[in-house]
């Protein structure tokens, strides 16, 4: 924060997560001519690993906003002017010039060589800022202050962007004027967007630039794709696969449904895979480690953060529940809920996103059987859960139908050998054959 001659406070984009250097600004809840109090939420931003709010450090009056909805911003950089109440002009007063504007944008060092204030946690950042639209061409004017204010969760806004819908244009039906799904959708329809079915066909004389849809990679995933490429190539990836009846773990589910205790909570096989995961690495410690290339070192870890991978409207999340290993199987389960439920509504924080030490899957939801899941960063196991589905089995020498599903094991090999992923995988899958282990294992 600086204070200038004029009494503005200058708002800088913060550091939201670990080492993080851009964020899109998503949404601006205030416009200029709005009075703002200290801890008052003023935008949304979007960074690499979450959606945050961010709340002012200050009164005033919204002087202005040095960036639109949808650009990308260095952290640093000024995004809100606010004047002391008693200094601010009425709503509706001269804009700042152009080339006063870009004066403070380029972040000037004082002839006096005195150190610039700033506010603490944020800090100056160095060189100039700089404004990076998202795609090169595209131009964003300035907000509009008589222009109404759009309502609407991150996921929303997500999916009127990729619909092509205009938020200023949808009507809200939701509580207190937010705009839903089911608003985006039937705008979509109304003006015969291209992706409101599933497939559109196109004559062959068709302009060339209608064939194809482009769609820019930022935020979630972008950070992503660089984490998967990262790994796929830094760490060399083992998969074992191993199929397994879980007849027994689908009635242990269906019992604790209906037990005092869980029949608030959302009992899946999820669940029992978690704490199969948990059990097995108490078995097996040397699954929870991380590999140190600068020390040539292998870290074990004596916690276990269990990440699970959520597929949400942002891209692939993996939020982890911190100490998953002291957890009951009901602290578990409400912690899943907890997580699940806060990254598709778009609520995960960076905290959240960090400090990961072992990764769970479940591409069965999506009525996959198996796959060859690539390892998130840092870590040296992820297990995918299959498709479960009623097979013929083997069951006490009889042929019979019984539930059965795949695991998949992904690991990294300096730090996992083969017998060591092998008795990691077959310790999972004999938890969720015969749950009863864990507690005869405890």
């Amino acid at each position: 924060m600086t204070e200038t001659a004029t009494h503005l406070s200058e708002f800088r984009m913060p550091d939201v997560g670990e080492g993080l250097t851009e964020a899109e600004i998503l949404a601006w809840y205030v416009q200029p001519g709005d009075r703002v109090t200290d801890g008052q939420v003023v935008c949304e931003i979007e960074t690499a690993k979450a959606v945050v709010e961010l709340p002012i450090p200050f009164d005033g009056v919204v002087r202005e906003l040095r960036f639109a909805e949808g650009e990308t911003v260095e952290v640093g950089a000024v995004i809100i002017a606010v004047a002391d109440a008693g200094d601010a002009e009425p709503h509706g007063g001269p804009e700042p010039r152009p080339e006063d504007r870009a004066g403070e944008a380029r972040a000037v060092p004082d002839p006096s060589g005195e150190r610039e204030p700033v506010l603490v946690g944020y800090g100056v950042a160095p060189g100039a800022s700089r404004r990076r639209p998202r795609r090169a061409g595209s131009s964003h004017p300035p907000p509009d202050p008589s222009a109404r204010k759009v309502r609407a969760k991150p996921p929303v806004r997500k999916l009127a962007k990729d619909l092509g819908v205009d938020l200023t244009t949808v009507s809200p039906t939701g509580p207190d004027g937010v705009i839903t799904r089911e608003d985006i959708h039937a705008a979509a329809i109304r003006a015969g967007s291209a992706l409101s079915t599933p497939t559109r066909l196109i004559s062959a004389a068709a302009d060339p630039a209608e064939q194809e849809t482009r769609i820019p990679v930022t935020g979630v995933r972008r950070a992503t794709a660089a984490a998967v490429t990262s790994s796929a190539f830094t760490a060399p990836h083992v998969t074992e696969f191993m199929t397994v009846d879980v007849t027994r773990t689908m009635k242990l589910v269906r019992e604790l449904r209906c037990e005092p205790g869980f029949d608030s909570l959302h009992i899946t096989p999820l669940l029992i895979a978690a704490r199969a995961v948990l059990t097995a690495v108490a078995r097996n410690p040397g699954v929870n480690a991380a590999w140190d290339e600068a020390a040539q070192e292998i870290v074990l870890k004596h916690h276990v953060n269990l990440g699970i991978a959520a597929a949400t409207p942002r891209g692939l999340l993996v939020p982890n529940i911190k100490n998953a290993q002291a957890l009951s199987l009901a602290g578990l389960a409400e912690a899943l809920d907890s997580l699940v439920d806060a990254a598709r509504a778009g609520r995960t924080t960076p905290a959240d996103m960090t400090g990961g030490t072992l990764t769970l899957t479940n591409i069965g939801v999506f009525g996959v059987d198996a796959g060859t899941p690539i390892l998130n960063p840092g870590e040296a196991a992820i297990l995918a859960i299959g498709a479960i589905r009623p097979r013929p089995w083997i069951h006490r020498g009889k042929v019979k139908s019984r539930q059965v599903l795949t695991l998949a094991l992904s690991f990294d090999h300096r730090l996992i050998d083969g017998e060591l992923g092998s008795r990691f995988l077959a310790d999972v899958a004999a938890v969720l054959e015969r749950p009863h282990r864990l507690i005869a294992w405890c």
